[in-house]
């Protein structure tokens, strides 16, 4: 995956995932967006998940539930971890939101 590509997977993604975040109650979980971070926040215990691009190894980070798991662009057009765990990005995300708020993400 070239930069460009890289660039475009991130934004597609970062995009499904403010509009599922907007799309939740606001006295339930709320999100901040920069430009390769987004960060989500449970509103009432302060939790936060952090998606974060790794621009120099074309990845996703996410930090949630008290781990750090990278993700890669899988052949089939999917983010997968990148240990092989089995982890698809998209249903991690919604996992670390649901037990940091107890809203599940429809991502």
């Amino acid at each position: 995956m070239d930069d460009a590509a890289f660039a475009a997977a991130v934004a597609q993604t970062f995009k499904k995932l403010i509009k599922a975040i907007d799309a939740a109650d606001p006295d339930v979980v709320e999100c901040d967006s920069t430009g390769d971070m987004v960060t989500i926040t449970a509103s009432k215990t302060g939790e936060k998940v952090v998606v974060n691009t790794q621009r120099a190894v074309h990845q996703i980070w996410v930090a949630g539930k008290g781990v750090g798991v990278h993700f890669s662009w899988s052949a089939d057009g999917r983010w997968l971890d990148d240990k092989q765990k089995g982890l698809e990005l998209n249903a991690w995300i919604s996992e670390c939101v649901e037990s940091a708020s107890g809203h599940r993400l429809s991502l």
